[in-house]
């Protein structure tokens, strides 16, 4: 019996699995239904503990494109982590349908549900990690750049929240030279930087740590921004705004990358915070491929982990 696999972290995916990942990611786009891994229709669960559009629209869409059947649970909707136990829920589910994708707070109940469930397990978005973004992300670069390796992306702002902590280590298993810029206080944490330090060490990517955007900026390929003031951080708002306007990215900022630098956000986005409309609206963002990459990165990752799992076959999908 096959291992059951998960995605739970940017690193669960080798850097051979995750290059595989995104060519399957990319024939996918080029054949919107040539692939029916839930043919059936079987059923994905697909929770969500936080609000959504991307997110939400791009499992349900990709399911159903898959051959599957989506089944949407909002948080006040079921049990999951109130009367019944994560553990117990994960076994339960596991007997219904065929994977459970969550977008939830704690990655330690990520970690539970996957321990406990026979189907695979997808991080939809975590407070620690966004690793679905990121592979929508990296087939965004595939897209425009030719490839990954080898090119110096920036992640400038918030760096210490879950979307730093999945480009530095998505980033560095696809080979890239990631540089992460934000003020002293929101950095990755020490254990964020050793993992993707290793990581690169194995892929010839690197790791920049840094308060200084304009060094970090520095002839980039890439140039990625987050919003300042995440779901709960509301109260912060004013404050926040003040202490990162330094990392914006704006037309000042990109004349320090490259000339055909390409500029990328998850969204949703506040044109005049963490970067221009100028920006955000002009020829370098490639934002809404991005967008629209969640479909397709998403419907990949499904679709391997269900054959790696053993539990779908297609001749196509290399582990």
């Amino acid at each position: 019996m096959s291992l059951t696999r998960h995605f739970l972290t940017d690193l669960d995916l080798s850097p051979a699995e995750q290059s595989k990942v995104l060519d399957l990611a990319a024939a996918m786009k080029a054949d919107k239904y040539g692939f029916t891994p839930y043919a059936g229709p079987q059923t994905v669960a697909v929770f969500f503990d936080k609000t959504s559009t991307r997110t939400r629209v791009s499992f349900h869409a990709g399911i159903a494109e898959l051959g599957g059947s989506p089944l949407i649970i909002n948080s006040t909707d079921s049990q999951l982590g109130h009367k019944e136990t994560i553990a117990d829920s994960a076994q339960v589910l596991a007997r219904m349908v065929s994977t459970i994708v969550w977008r939830t707070y704690a990655q330690s109940g990520l970690e539970e549900m996957a321990a406990n469930s026979t189907v695979p397990v997808i991080n939809a978005l975590s407070d620690d990690y966004h690793p679905c973004q990121l592979l929508a992300d990296l087939l965004t670069v595939r897209e425009h750049k030719g490839k990954t390796a080898g090119l110096t992306m920036v992640y400038l702002g918030d760096s210490a929240n879950n979307m730093a902590n999945s480009y530095l280590l998505a980033g560095v298993t696809a080979g890239m030279h990631v540089r992460i810029a934000g003020p002293e206080g929101y950095l990755p944490s020490a254990e964020i930087i050793a993992a993707a330090q290793i990581r690169a060490e194995e892929t010839g990517g690197s790791v920049v740590i840094t308060t200084d955007a304009a060094q970090a900026l520095e002839d980039a390929d890439v140039v990625v921004t987050d919003t300042w003031v995440s779901m709960g951080q509301e109260d912060e708002k004013v404050a926040r705004q003040k202490l990162f306007v330094d990392y914006a990215v704006d037309a000042e900022a990109m004349k320090l990358a490259k000339d055909d630098a390409i500029v990328l956000h998850c969204l949703p986005a506040y044109r005049g915070y963490e970067i221009s409309a100028e920006v955000l609206d002009g020829p370098q963002s490639v934002v809404f491929d991005e967008a629209e990459n969640r479909v397709h990165a998403q419907k990949a990752i499904m679709t391997w982990l269900m054959v790696a799992s053993g539990l779908a076959q297609d001749p196509r999908v290399e582990l």
